[in-house]
């Protein structure tokens, strides 16, 4: 079994959010394999079982509570989006018979609309992602990563098994689910958005350009961003605004939360990719195992990008209580020149003090241009792990 970073609380009521197929349920059964209390499970992916406390979630509750006189008060509710209306139900169990609750969700949106008085302090909110650079120990391959991702049953198959599920992701869940959630009534609108998406994966968002390019209107394209950022397919990485000699651009950027997905959606599962295809992806790679190791240490750390409108560019910002502690340029390539670190020169002119790395698959750490340093990804995440 591969080994998570992620750890659950022991003693307070958890909701665990994150993609399909990122392991959550798993996880859970993991722990709950290790406790020595005794559990109760509630499967909502079954259709029947949904259905029963959609329409009664007071049956959710008597069930619960006949469970608590026989002495059980641990409870693992898995998809709990499926029937939101039981969350207040929850609220109320751990309130007034203090059970515990282990909860999974791939929906924030729904959580938010049948229960966010959950969400105020009665429950730890965590999140699970793919697997990280870590996770997958010495199985880590960083060329397989960058085309086929790392969800779980993707790093443990083949290639072949890898593009058939990528596929099925891409094609059919990431719609279906959608449609499922109510969420969006234009299908074909919203799969010519995802194709957007994916191909500016990692590009200055611009709501108009990707609405004309996905003939929607821009209110629309806003809207469906937000659905990916609540269903946690997508990360907005926003830009760093404040600076006292540079005028800075405000456009977010935007990752789909998989390289393996981005590529599916794109098709391109069947080839290595081409040097330009790598090197975005090399950058999405190293911005979700950053975005991944700061959530996981529960980091007040925050990852901000910096660009002027000179074209001047920083690949990523980290920023702690208000000051930036690092600033980082990603390089697919192993060769680093003098112009790969532009950006970070035009930076230091307005941050002289702020420390600068370039991210590259390279093996061992060295210098360039004074106070620049090369290192590769491993010992880049030791440093942000430092910092969070």
């Amino acid at each position: 079994m591969l080994h998570r970073e992620l750890r659950l609380p022991a003693k307070r009521s958890c909701l665990l959010l994150g993609p399909r197929q990122s392991g959550k349920s798993t996880l859970v059964r993991s722990y709950l394999g290790t406790s020595k209390e005794p559990y109760f499970t509630i499967d909502l992916l079954r259709e029947d079982v949904e259905l029963r406390y959609t329409k009664d979630p007071g049956q959710f509750a008597r069930e619960i509570e006949r469970k608590v006189a026989s002495g059980c008060r641990l409870v693992f509710v898995d998809e709990v989006q499926k029937a939101p209306g039981i969350l207040n139900e929850i609220h109320r169990l751990i309130e007034e018979h203090s059970v515990r609750f282990l909860k999974t969700g791939s929906s924030a949106r729904k959580l938010r609309r049948g229960g966010a008085n959950l969400l105020g302090g009665r429950a730890s909110i965590r999140h699970l992602h793919p697997l990280t650079l870590r996770e997958q120990g010495d199985a880590f391959d960083l060329e397989r990563t960058l085309r086929f991702g790392s969800l779980p049953a993707v790093v443990t198959g083949d290639d072949e098994t890898a593009s058939e599920l990528l596929r099925a992701y891409a094609n059919t869940y990431l719609r279906e689910e959608i449609q499922a959630e109510a969420i969006v009534r234009n299908l074909g609108g919203f799969a010519r958005f995802l194709d957007v998406v994916a191909a500016q994966c990692g590009e200055l968002l611009n709501f108009s350009s990707v609405g004309r390019d996905a003939a929607l209107a821009t209110r629309t394209v806003q809207e469906y961003y937000q659905v990916l950022e609540d269903t946690l397919l997508g990360l907005r990485v926003e830009a760093w605004k404040t600076s006292p000699r540079a005028r800075l651009v405000a456009h977010p950027k935007f990752y789909l939360f998989d390289t393996g997905v981005t590529n599916a959606i794109n098709r391109r599962l069947a080839e290595p990719p081409d040097s330009v295809t790598r090197g975005r992806l090399y950058e999405q790679f190293v911005v979700l195992e950053s975005h991944r190791l700061l959530d996981y240490a529960q980091s007040e750390a925050r990852l901000y990008f910096w660009r002027t409108h000179n074209g001047a560019e920083v690949d990523l910002l980290v920023e702690k209580h208000g000051k930036i502690r690092l600033a980082v340029e990603v390089k697919s390539g192993r060769i680093i020149r003098g112009s790969d670190v532009t950006g970070l020169r035009s930076f230091a002119e307005a941050h002289p003090t702020v420390p600068r790395v370039v991210v590259a698959p390279t093996r061992n750490p060295y210098t360039i241009d004074p106070k620049i340093e090369v290192m590769s990804v491993t010992d880049y995440l030791a440093r942000l792990e430092e910092i969070a």
